[in-house]
């Protein structure tokens, strides 16, 4: 089948050849691990362990705290040395609490193993849900909960689409195998009835990979799609385009066409999880950019800080200027390297001064309506007019022509000849709105709280009031009266009450 085009996206020069020399390199823990509680989208989990307490590697230190969670495991052996609360670049304007664990000895705890071609598919979404697996590729949704409902087609991804970050391509040329058993399974388990290999077709040796372990593991129910290599052919939507033709529609989701996609590591993820017991304690995170001495990919111990992971790397060079966390195209600038490594962060990108003097030199200058970031946006969408709904404040109206459809990707701020930093509103107006909307619901909240507080104290009032009424209507019955003088009466006849027998 020839791959589709999706509308817009761009052409941008890689390099995946800088970190992917040496294959897959082992990261040594450090001293204490730092693990978030929330490393995936939904709520963060609950501490399930206490401070002092010693952990197995495996052993579930977070608890998923609602539908929409996660479990979360400890990655090495060790003692738990603190449970902090804090804030974390990471997840900007988030508290985030992380479980610390001063790493000793070597135990492990495992799940038992399954036969994965004969477990049903509800036992093998229920030890995806237990080793706390959540999608590789960044969004991080619970896997478990995606594969809830049935789907026709199954489609992995490996369309790894950011110029710099080669993690999902290092695995693939160390563990297709894995990865082709992994879809199978994924698709015993959400029903599937096709699956697709997705690559991107500069990943030659990740092809040629992906075709031995389907020859040896695929069964014919995997087939490679050889898609072209543009930005962000990675991304869900995109993906899916290219692959059936057809476009989920806006505020729709891949399950509308019966597609689900997961990526590559997550597919191997599920499986170790299934036929080894494995939980999910550690990822392949690219340390690259020409900020570092020695790029590659790495396998990390979550909790991992990004300090030592660059140490591991051969450190900073002396003209390192900026650290990303992610590609340079969607990734998060942090302020410092004292932030740990989740299950959904996939690359380190450091920048040298010379980069970020490059993307600064031009200043920002008035929009000139000139419509060249609408052809490149891969959703769609007309940024320029988006921009003109932000900055005036409108954001309702910013909404209806599609803000939230907005992936993010920057391919509008490259095309844009004033050098407006387009996807910076975007997701600043996106932050505000869900702001608003959470502060809204809060409100909402509480005045239900108030209101069914009232109608509780009003209705205790009404029946005070009725029991008091019946208690009265009671005590002046005729009944009651001579019941009362009964009681007067044998009281003064009891033996030894004063006036007995006078």
């Amino acid at each position: 089948m020839r791959p589709q085009r999706f509308h817009g996206g761009l052409r941008l020069a890689g390099h995946k050849a800088e970190s992917s020399a040496d294959g897959l390199r082992p990261c040594p823990p450090p001293a204490r691990l730092r693990v978030p509680l929330l490393q995936h989208a939904g709520r963060a989990a609950e501490a399930c362990v206490a401070v002092g307490e010693r952990v197995r590697r495996g052993q579930c230190i977070g608890r998923a705290e609602g539908e929409y969670s996660a479990d979360v495991h400890a990655p090495c052996a060790g003692r738990i040395q603190a449970i902090e609360s804090g804030e974390s670049p990471a997840f900007p304007g988030q508290r985030v609490v992380e479980v610390w664990i001063d790493v000793e000895g070597d135990g492990v705890t495992t799940l038992p193993p399954l036969d994965w071609t004969l477990a049903s598919p509800e036992t093998l979404r229920e030890r995806i849900r237990e080793a706390g697996i959540v999608g590789l590729g960044g969004a991080g949704f619970p896997t478990a909960e995606k594969l809830s409902a049935c789907r026709e087609r199954l489609v992995l991804n490996g369309a790894e689409c950011e110029p710099w970050i080669a993690c999902d391509d290092a695995l693939l040329r160390a563990h297709a195998d894995e990865v082709v058993l992994g879809g199978r399974l994924l698709a015993r388990a959400t029903g599937a009835a096709r699956v697709q290999l997705a690559v991107e077709d500069s990943m030659t040796a990740a092809l040629e990979a992906c075709r031995a372990a389907l020859a040896g593991h695929g069964a014919g129910e995997v087939e490679l799609a050889v898609v072209p290599t543009i930005y962000p052919e990675g991304g869900e939507r995109q993906l899916i385009q290219a692959l059936t033709g057809r476009e989920v529609p806006r505020g729709g989701l891949p399950r509308d066409l019966g597609v689900i996609v997961q990526n590559v590591a997550t597919a191997r993820a599920a499986w170790r999880a299934v036929t080894l017991g494995e939980t999910l304690t550690e990822r392949i995170v690219t340390v690259t950019g020409p900020g570092v001495a020695n790029p590659g990919n790495y396998v990390v111990p979550l909790g991992t800080t990004v300090s030592h992971l660059v140490e591991q790397a051969g450190g900073y060079t002396p003209d390192a200027a900026r650290l990303l966390l992610g590609g340079p195209m969607m990734g998060l600038a942090l302020p410092h390297d004292d932030v740990p490594v989740g299950k959904t962060h996939n690359c380190v990108l450091v920048q040298t001064a010379a980069e970020v003097a490059a993307e600064t030199l031009e200043p920002e200058m008035p929009c000139i309506r000139c419509g060249d970031c609408a052809p490149v946006c891969p959703a769609r969408l007309l940024p320029q007019q988006l921009l003109w709904q932000v900055r005036a404040e409108r954001p309702e109206r910013a909404a209806d022509q599609g803000l939230f459809d907005c992936i993010e990707c920057g391919c509008c701020d490259l095309a844009c000849p004033s050098h407006i930093p387009l996807t910076a509103h975007f997701r600043h107006a996106k932050g505000e709105q869900r702001a608003r909307a959470a502060e809204t619901a809060r409100a909402l909240a509480a005045r239900e709280r108030h209101e069914s507080r009232q109608q509780r104290l009003e209705r205790e009032a009404a029946e005070r009031v009725e029991r008091d009424a019946a208690r009265r209507r009671n005590a002046a019955s005729p009944d009651a009266v001579a019941a009362a003088l009964e009681r007067a009466r044998a009281k003064r006849a009891a033996p030894g009450e004063p006036g007995a027998g006078a």
